[in-house]
């Protein structure tokens, strides 16, 4: 993996005020296939030599996950972990529990479950996540030899 170069640009714009450090993480994210943790992120940036705080990592992940930008899902033990949204529209995740690979799947029948379920309790702006988790069929084999 080569290094980018200070200022470099991304194409997921970090949101909120517009640092080196904040543009870092965005890069390093644009780079990254699979969810990964703040925590991750953070020591991957280090051994790229880029100095961001932890605390930064937190925030811009927070700031990017607040927009969209990228998809935050809670593994079996409750972390948080991210990847940059590729769709750019509404969609679930189903995710391999052994190696984190996750692929974006629709759910037609999950968002009409949903609003019905919200109707019939009058709720209205109605939001969700669903994330499915198993074995992916590469994990899979690796199993079974």
């Amino acid at each position: 993996m080569q290094r980018e170069e200070t200022g470099a640009r991304s194409s997921i714009p970090a949101p909120g005020r517009s640092t080196r450090q904040r543009a870092a993480v965005a890069a390093l994210l644009e780079e990254t296939e699979d969810f990964v943790s703040a925590q991750q992120l953070h020591d991957r940036l280090r051994h790229r030599g880029d100095s961001v705080g932890l605390t930064t990592v937190y925030r811009t992940l927070q700031s990017l996950a607040e927009t969209g930008m990228v998809d935050v899902v809670r593994t079996d033990e409750g972390e948080a972990v991210y990847r940059r949204c590729s769709s750019g529209t509404h969609h679930h995740h189903l995710v391999c529990r052994g190696c984190g690979t996750a692929v974006e799947v629709e759910g037609p029948a999950v968002e009409a479950w949903a609003g019905k379920i919200a109707a019939e309790h009058g709720f209205i702006e109605v939001e969700h996540t669903l994330e499915i988790f198993g074995t992916c069929a590469a994990c899979a084999a690796k199993s079974e030899n």
